[in-house]
């Protein structure tokens, strides 16, 4: 018995290590990106039309794809981008402990792979002066990172087994599918891109927040009882 009150114990604190590492990171992306956009003074940074990725090019003064570009706090929001896809990825895998073996599998695979990207998306820029090589790590890091924590939402609504709330799974599978057509937006119009760009990314963050959030209330009002895993 003490045993197995150690393992449900050992599996709770995993769980609530993971709950507040998707709480934090979802806080620390949305800090980063208002304290580097607010810092931008000629051209003044849109949210409508600004890519997320312009608040991390380091080239004051440039032009890409039509947009004037000068980010002098690019080195807080590259680090915000490097620190996303590390905590997210450790969350997840914290979480995943719930799953079964074949879930859990998947599962780590695309946090890893988001966590891959995201660390890409920090480490090289998105601008003219990083054509090339860089710019093409950027963009596939960026499509990697937004493909795979959508989908994770999407998989966090759809497992059954888990007992977790009607309400919870439909706004996890309806979050993430609004990320994935969001991200399909994007190249819509040019008026428009940082709008679409952000529904591929504020869904999964916004997601963070409420998984984190629900999952700490759950421990807190449980206390002693386990969180069921699946077969």
């Amino acid at each position: 018995m003490s045993t197995q009150r150690g393992a449900i114990a050992a599996r709770n604190t995993w769980t609530r290590a993971g709950a507040v590492l998707l709480i934090v990171n979802a806080i620390q992306w949305i800090a980063a990106e208002a304290i580097t956009a607010s810092a931008w003074m000629e051209p003044t940074y849109s949210y409508a039309t600004n890519y997320i990725s312009d608040l991390g090019v380091p080239d004051c003064g440039t032009q890409f794809q039509g947009r004037d570009l000068c980010s002098p706090l690019n080195l807080v929001m590259n680090t915000s981008f490097a620190l996303e896809g590390i905590l997210f990825a450790l969350a997840v895998i914290f979480l995943s402990r719930v799953l079964n073996a074949a879930r859990r599998r998947l599962v780590i695979a695309l946090a890893l792979a988001h966590g891959a990207g995201m660390v890409a998306v920090g480490l090289f820029h998105g601008s003219a002066q990083g054509s090339g090589p860089g710019l093409a790590l950027h963009v596939a890091g960026a499509g990697v990172g937004i493909l795979c924590a959508n989908t994770i939402a999407i998989l966090a609504g759809s497992f059954r087994g888990l007992a977790l709330p009607a309400p919870y799974r439909w706004f996890s599978v309806v979050i993430g599918t609004a990320g994935l057509v969001s991200i399909a937006l994007v190249g819509m119009s040019a008026t428009t891109a940082g709008i679409f760009e952000r529904g591929s990314v504020y869904s999964w963050l916004s997601w963070s927040l409420v998984t984190g959030t629900m999952t700490l209330v759950h421990l807190l009002r449980s206390r002693r009882t386990p969180v069921r895993a699946t077969a």
